[in-house]
């Protein structure tokens, strides 16, 4: 789970609970000023390190979910590279996103062996089931698609993977089960959360 998504939804959902319309400008510039604050955190731990752009792309996205545009300019001065080096390198590798994704991450794999034994038709109902497309978000902010090459476990394909996790011989109805149990999950851990304010 990506520290920024479970913050921002947190905070967007129990505000309009608490406090009914808020401005988003609000919780927007709250979080830039999170993203700065961890953004110079995980410079200041990988700057010194030879080869440092991957492990600090890594970190970054791992901390807030994703690889914010706003945040080149800051790499590209600690690391001594150029502003459209950190966006080659970030945009060429697929891992890498650059918006933030949903609550969850669910990955299809694309690569031979999953295409051969129906992963093309578990994209096509997965697009279907979510109404979104690759790269893309669900209205509900609960789960962003995204594809794999290869996720090294092809005896058992097709394969995706929800979050961390990887789920081989998935069919159609193991993925509307793998997606609802995504969906309840984020309402059980939102209404402890809540409670906990409470």
């Amino acid at each position: 789970m990506h520290l920024i998504s479970v913050i921002y939804h947190f905070v967007y959902h129990y505000s309009i609970s608490r406090f009914g319309e808020i401005k988003l400008q609000d919780i927007h510039s709250n979080l830039d000023a999170f993203l700065d604050t961890a953004l110079d955190k995980l410079i200041a731990e990988y700057q010194s390190m030879p080869g440092a752009l991957l492990p600090l792309l890594h970190a970054i996205q791992d901390s807030v979910g994703y690889v914010p545009e706003t945040s080149y300019p800051a790499i590209s001065k600690a690391l001594n590279l150029s502003l459209a080096e950190v966006h080659g390198v970030v945009t060429f590798y697929h891992h890498f996103r650059t918006t933030p994704s949903g609550r969850h991450i669910l990955q299809i794999c694309r690569a031979e062996s999953c295409k051969a034994m129906g992963a093309d038709a578990l994209e096509a109902h997965a697009k279907q089931h979510l109404n979104v497309d690759y790269h893309q978000t669900t209205a509900d902010q609960a789960i962003t698609l995204e594809p794999v090459y290869c996720l090294g476990n092809c005896a058992l394909s097709p394969n995706v993977m929800m979050d961390e996790e990887v789920y081989g011989r998935m069919t159609a109805a193991d993925l509307d089960t793998l997606i609802q149990e995504a969906r309840v999950a984020k309402v059980t851990r939102e209404a402890i959360n809540t409670e906990a304010v409470i």
